[in-house]
Formats: structure tokens, sequence, C-alpha cells
């Protein structure tokens, strides 16, 4: 089960990888399922991507860097990053398409983490030819993935409008009685 607030978080790096890779999956789940097929792929303003294109992306993305994560460059030489950009609407693609993508590469991602031992962690592996660390590759992942389920987050909650909006974090004023609940005061 993913991490909560309300939880003490893992005490080992595999289970906390897991359990924040969990939570940024749900968080942006939440959103897409707030958004219609017009809102998924829906683009607010020039020059921004629409929540389809930047969960293209980030599948894109985990398959890369999750795929034989031990042994080969997480940026795949069948990779083609640029393509992960490219508009998508309605006309284009399928909702269906993108979420079997965004689920496969969770797939990967997951999969990886479940094959890793304590013992990996002292390993070494590359992103474009770059050495990392696997704590320093699986860091830079969940940094990378933080910052795009929050921007899945804002266009989402733009295209439905916050009075409609529900809440995966705590909503606007929740803070006091989440503060009270949690510690008791």
């Amino acid at each position: 089960m993913s991490h909560t607030y309300e939880s003490a978080p893992p005490s080992d790096s595999l289970a906390l990888w897991r359990s924040i890779f969990e939570r940024q999956k749900a968080f942006a789940e939440h959103a897409f399922g707030q958004l219609d097929d017009g809102g998924f792929f829906r683009v607010i303003a020039p020059g921004l991507n629409s929540v389809a294109v930047i969960a293209n992306h980030m599948a894109g993305n985990m398959r890369s860097r999750f795929t034989d994560f031990l042994t080969s460059d997480g940026e795949k030489p069948d990779r083609d990053r640029d393509s992960e950009f490219a508009s998508l609407d309605a006309s284009t693609a399928t909702r269906a398409t993108v979420m079997d993508r965004w689920d496969a590469g969770w797939a990967t991602l997951f999969g990886t983490l479940e094959a890793l031992g304590p013992d990996d962690l002292a390993r070494t592996v590359t992103i474009r030819s770059v050495p990392h660390t696997v704590n320093a590759a699986v860091l830079r992942q969940i940094d990378h993935y933080s910052f795009h389920v929050g921007q899945i987050n804002v266009i989402a909650r733009q295209v439905v409008g916050t009075d409609r909006w529900s809440w995966f974090t705590l909503p606007p004023g929740g803070t006091a009685e989440f503060n009270r609940r949690l510690m008791g005061g």
C-alpha cells in the first residue's frame, strides 16, 4: 500500500521508493479520473502540453529508464523522446492507448523495483552514458515524475475548475483539522 502522510514511511530504500512511486501514480490517476476525454487531451494555453502528452512522455521515460535497468543505459536507442511530446488529441490517439502505455510504463518500473535487492543499491547504472548510483538514478526519476505529476494536477484542475475539483491532498483550509486529527491536539 502506498505511503500516506498519516503513517510512518518505510525505513528501507526499496520499500520507500515503491511507496513514493505508488503515491505519484495514484496522484496522477486521481487527476485523470476527473477529466473527460476532451479534458484529457486539452491544451490549456499555447506552448503547454495536455495531460495526455505528459502521461505519454512519462510512460516513454519509464520504459526507457527501467527496462534492463542494471544492464543497459537508461536512455534506450529506440526511444524517440521528442515524439512523446508530439501533439495528441482525440483524433490522433485514444485515451485507452495512452493509458495502456502509462500502465505498461508503471509495470516496468515496479517490476524493476521488485527485482532489486539490497546489494544492487551499491551498483552503478548509466543514463545517457553518465554514471549514477542506483540510488541517484531512482531519486532522479522520483524528482522527474514528481514534476510531471504536479503539472498533470495543475492542468487538470484548470480544466475541471477549482470549484469542482476533488482534492487528493488536503483541500484549502483543511490543514488545521488534519493536524488536530493526526497530532491529537
